[in-house]
């Protein structure tokens, strides 16, 4: 039977590791996941990763393709930048009634819900954010050659360019350098590597720094003290303080817990949610306003 657009949501959360999908109808939720889709690093393999979860959920719910775009659809994908982006991928999307913006709002509100708080969220890329006394501030999430400090992509990164301060002589060997040094062959590896290396694949070394952190190798934990310093020292300055909720969010984010100040691990609280269920609560308040076309928005200067 048909669904009303009242009674059926379509959300869909798209990171730099992986895209999901949920439809919501008669209080069932049906997931599906597909690859990556960041839509300022790889615009057109986000496009594909989003048109094959669209595909999946279909084959899992049974619906038609047609009758699924003409849901009211909220979008968060990471590379969201510009009302351009937006622009173009609704324009590239089946979608007939859709609200598009950056995977960050999704992330906030999945964690924190209506309540007060912030979250540091560190997957393959990263960003900040606290709702406090009905203020909402986002930061960061600027992609991998400007910003997202403290992301997984951001911690492979410093590895491999340590390992490169071994080689000149500038920093002692640790076991995270010989191993890294030994993986990739020599610092030519290394450089040919990171020229043209995704964030995925940079991310990929995040797990590398973490272990060795947890074995006490000094350069692996120098750099989680780096993020940890990041995450301490920015969240004051979007409002956090001690008394809020916080929320660790991404793969790599519960990874820094032991290297934050006191304060905030006493004030950590595991999230409410995912970000695919912000961004399902997202889709309901679009679904609910009753827009019958597409309305995208992105991020806007904090």
């Amino acid at each position: 039977m048909k669904q009303s657009p009242l009674t059926a949501i379509l959300a869909i959360d798209g990171g730099g590791t992986r895209c999901r999908l949920a439809l919501e109808r008669a209080g069932e939720v049906i997931r599906v996941d597909s690859g990556p889709a960041n839509v300022s690093s790889d615009f057109d393999g986000a496009l594909a990763q989003i048109h094959l979860g669209l595909e999946r959920l279909c084959a899992t719910t049974g619906l038609p393709l047609a009758q699924l775009a003409a849901l009211p659809a909220y979008v968060g994908l990471a590379g969201v930048v510009s009302a351009d982006i937006a622009q173009r991928l609704q324009q590239n999307l089946p979608l007939t009634q859709s609200r598009i913006t950056d995977d960050r709002p999704a992330a906030l509100r999945g964690a924190i819900g209506n309540g007060e708080g912030a979250i540091a969220h560190c997957g393959t890329g990263s960003f900040l954010a606290s709702q406090i006394k009905g203020a909402r501030r986002i930061i960061g999430g600027w992609g991998q050659q400007l910003g997202d400090q403290a992301s997984a992509q951001w911690l492979g990164r410093l590895a491999l360019a340590r390992t490169l301060d071994m080689v000149d002589g500038l920093a002692p060997a640790s076991t995270l350098t010989t191993q890294l040094l030994a993986r990739f062959s020599g610092s030519a590896e290394i450089v040919a590597f990171a020229a043209q290396a995704s964030p995925m694949e940079l991310g990929a070394l995040a797990r590398d720094v973490t272990h060795h952190a947890s074995q006490g190798d000094a350069l692996a934990t120098d750099l989680m003290h780096q993020g940890a310093r990041y995450i301490a020292d920015t969240l004051p300055r979007i409002g956090w303080a001690p008394g809020h909720a916080l929320c660790l969010t991404g793969g790599l984010a519960p990874q820094y817990q032991a290297y934050l100040p006191p304060e905030m691990q006493d004030a950590l609280q595991p999230p409410q949610g995912d970000p695919l269920t912000g961004a399902l609560a997202q889709a309901r308040e679009f679904a609910a306003k009753g827009h019958s076309v597409a309305d995208t928005t992105v991020r806007t200067p904090q």
